[in-house]
């Protein structure tokens, strides 16, 4: 796309291209995404007029940063438009990553239906690659057949066994938290 970097002019950077070659261009915003920075880079190209002519012309592209551009030494980034992720909520700082939802089935047996079958996290090692994600209704149904247990290895038992079980232990269910019925 050929576009012209607006005035004024953003500072130069060194954009490396994908053969290994350095131009200079210009960084004209600054992105950062989940584990990463963009940058958004016009770099110096030729363009064909209607005429038939050939003029010169800026490539804008978003680019990785720090692997296909470098700074200039002496060059100022500060008045870069920079848009950065929001911080972390004092949940996502307190509990960190958190796993992608859902529970897949893995059919023990071979047989079609519900049979024998171990329900795992989507990202569990164990899990059978290209299962079909359940829901935590489809989950808690796939338990509750005859044959079906909970993947201890991953969080599946510590997620859905409550759910079956109805959270009653410590909350006036049939036994105190002392474990003597009430």
């Amino acid at each position: 796309m050929a576009d012209t970097p607006p005035d004024p002019q953003p500072p130069p950077i060194t954009v490396v291209l994908p053969d290994g070659q350095e131009v200079t261009g210009r960084l004209q915003e600054r992105q950062q995404v989940p584990g990463a920075w963009l940058y958004k880079v016009a770099v110096p190209a030729w363009q064909n007029t209607p005429s038939g002519a050939v003029e010169p012309a800026w490539y804008v592209v978003w680019v990785h940063a720090p692997d296909h551009v470098k700074p200039v030494p002496g060059v100022s980034y500060d008045d870069v438009p920079t848009t950065r992720l929001p911080p972390p909520t004092a949940e996502q700082q307190i509990l960190g990553e958190r796993r992608p939802s859902g529970w897949v089935l893995q059919k023990l047996g071979g047989g079609r239906g519900p049979g024998r079958g171990v329900i795992h996290t989507v990202d569990c090692e164990e899990a059978p690659a290209g299962a079909p994600k359940l829901t935590l209704n489809q989950a808690l149904d796939a338990a509750e057949h005859p044959g079906s247990r909970l993947c201890s290895l991953c969080s599946a038992a510590a997620e859905i066994d409550p759910v079956l079980q109805g959270f009653e232990h410590g909350f006036g269910g049939p036994e105190n938290d002392s474990g003597e019925p009430s």
